[in-house]
């Protein structure tokens, strides 16, 4: 994945220092409902529950089924999770002890 340097932005590094500052649940919900329109939301809540059944060996064809994502998606989180920063098994290794090994 890109460099650090490569990947921080003046505006990105606001915006993550936002969430970052988040205290609560429904602070989150603010936050991102504001932020975010509900599509967004529900398409970024997909990749997780996604990235969550593909480290806990789902089939893509499984995934279809439950998440109602296109397999192209998945596919990329897939990669994102074979090749990426780790950040999917960091987030659910947190939230939920799910996500393997310590990449």
């Amino acid at each position: 994945m890109a460099e650090r340097g490569a990947r921080t932005s003046g505006d990105k590094d606001a915006l993550f220092k936002a969430i970052l500052s988040l205290e609560t649940l429904e602070e989150c919900y603010d936050f991102f409902e504001d932020l975010c329109t509900m599509k967004e939301l529900e398409d970024m809540s997909q990749r997780l529950t996604a990235a969550r059944l593909l480290l806990e060996g789902s089939t893509y064809e499984q995934i279809v089924r439950r998440v109602a994502i296109s397999t192209a998606t998945i596919s990329r989180i897939n990669r994102c999770i074979q090749y990426g920063s780790g950040g999917y098994k960091r987030i659910l290794r947190r939230v939920d002890g799910t996500g393997g090994e310590e990449s």
